[in-house]
């Protein structure tokens, strides 16, 4: 499939090694290389990116001041925490805008195994993030009150049952639930859903259908969530090309509103299925002052400090017998840089404390939706090779650089496709990664335009590891790094 933009954010360790699961005769990465394939978009399959309106219900604020909305899960480090978040109050727009103080309303999470019967109560933290533009004309943005919970001690395989809010104020919101991981090795994650480039768009209602009746474990959310930076201070309309509709603003600015529609429209699923995330260049969202990504490191809570990261830009954790690390492409990722050295640990710990055998996936992925439409042309087409001088990016530099090696050496573009790409095409959906053993995962890619059924399929294909191969390779890498 080709992308907007592409997302390459995450491994897989797997630590266990149950039974192959019999799917019949499907390929593996074991009979290729295959030749590189394209399959063409047919254009009347395109049902646009429209966007959804923040009067629509889906997007709607159903709930009264201090009520919890926007009820999302997370996994922390271990099997036997998660993480509940959600948002009170009113968020702001305006010139003027006054923060709410978190003080005001507790972050209370009440749950146990029984529905209607909450044996535990936890407390957690609560903030307020601002978006500022001292420019004339721009609107500036305060958040409603975002709390962050973390319960411990929870047992691995069980169901939960949950309430949020502030209990003094008999402010708590319905009854949810969730289930924790097996820790078994006979198990792994039923199905974990990756999905990049989501945005609010008809279509991204399309894929969030879609996934729900794969029904997930575990949902992976690699990038680009909102795409409330597609839009004006004052709410106009989003575009597939921010700069080019808008050329005189005086920063990219983005409508902070739509989170927290997105956050609504995400609840029905989030507030059952942990949903884990990474930043992508749409989270940048640079204000004043030169601060960015205010947003993402607020509204969403992830296990930095319990994998002993040092930035939510990065972090691992651990979910039915497999260790997930997220890596983080919008911050330094050289080998000189606080993330690198973070990874090597991570993945000496892992080595060292469980059986060896690692996954490494680079799921690339572009595809849940946004407003930027589908690439349905690729840079090795004729004539279709970019032009050197692209809009700068709000984030890092610009390299115009030709290619150094393979077929495409000393040019800019290539002219065919790619010998590691084998097959590509345009569509939005989402993948579902099935982790059968330590040797074969199933990944299944799941377009929208197809009509949902079992044999309704884009892609799939067994993902085979082989630790000679990867474990001699990582051993070289080590030894350079001495």
């Amino acid at each position: 499939m080709t992308t907007t933009d592409v997302h390459v954010f995450f491994l897989l360790l797997c630590l266990f090694s149950p039974k192959v699961a019999a799917h019949g005769r499907i390929p593996t990465t074991l009979d290729g290389p295959f030749s590189p394939r394209t399959r063409r978009f047919d254009p009347s399959l395109r049902l646009g990116s429209d966007d959804v309106p923040m009067d629509d219900p889906k997007l709607a604020k159903k709930v009264g001041f201090n009520f919890p909305e926007q009820i999302a899960l997370a996994i922390s480090f271990s099997h036997t925490s998660m993480w509940v978040s959600w948002v009170t109050g009113d968020a702001q727009i305006g010139k003027n805008v006054m923060p709410l103080d978190p003080s005001t309303v507790g972050s209370e999470v009440w749950y146990g195994e029984e529905s209607g019967k909450y044996s535990f109560v936890q407390n957690g933290t609560a903030m307020v993030y601002n978006q500022l533009y001292p420019f004339e004309g721009l609107l500036n943005y305060t958040s409603g009150i975002i709390h962050h919970v973390r319960l411990d001690g929870l047992k691995p395989g069980t169901r939960y049952y949950y309430k949020c809010g502030d209990s003094s104020l008999k402010a708590m919101s319905k009854e949810h639930t969730f289930e924790t991981f097996p820790t078994s090795p006979d198990h792994f994650l039923r199905k974990i859903a990756v999905v990049g480039d989501l945005g609010l768009t008809l279509n991204s209602t399309s894929t969030i259908d879609h996934l729900s009746k794969n029904d997930p474990s575990l949902i992976l959310m690699v990038g680009d969530l909102s795409y409330a930076n597609q839009y004006l201070t004052t709410g106009g309309k989003g575009v597939p090309c921010y700069g080019c509709a808008f050329p005189d603003a005086p920063i990219r600015e983005t409508y902070q509103p739509r989170w927290d529609g997105w956050g609504r429209f995400m609840e029905p699923l989030t507030s059952k299925i942990p949903m884990m995330v990474i930043e992508g260049n749409h989270e940048i969202e640079p204000q004043a002052r030169g601060i960015n990504f205010s947003s993402y490191l607020t509204r969403f809570a992830v296990p930095s400090l319990e994998s002993h990261s040092e930035s939510n830009f990065y972090y691992s954790f651990n979910a039915g017998g497999i260790h997930f690390i997220m890596l983080g492409a919008y911050i330094d990722y050289n080998q000189t840089g606080a993330q690198y050295a973070w990874l090597k640990k991570d993945l000496l710990k892992v080595d060292r404390e469980l059986p060896p055998g690692l996954w490494q996936l680079g799921i690339l992925l572009g595809d849940g939706g946004n407003i930027e439409q589908i690439d349905i042309e690729h840079a090795d087409d004729p004539g279709k090779c970019p032009s050197k001088n692209p809009s700068i990016p709000e984030f890092g530099g610009i390299c115009h650089l030709n290619f150094s090696s393979g077929p495409a050496k000393g040019k800019f573009c290539w002219d065919q496709q790619p010998e590691w790409s084998a097959f590509r095409e345009s569509s939005f959906g989402h993948g579902i990664l099935e982790v059968i053993n330590s040797t074969y995962a199933l990944w299944t890619w799941h377009r929208n335009q197809d009509a949902y059924k079992e044999s309704s399929k884009g892609d799939q294909i067994y993902i085979v590891r082989q630790p000679e191969i990867c474990l001699a390779n990582i051993a070289k890498v080590s030894s350079k790094d001495q």
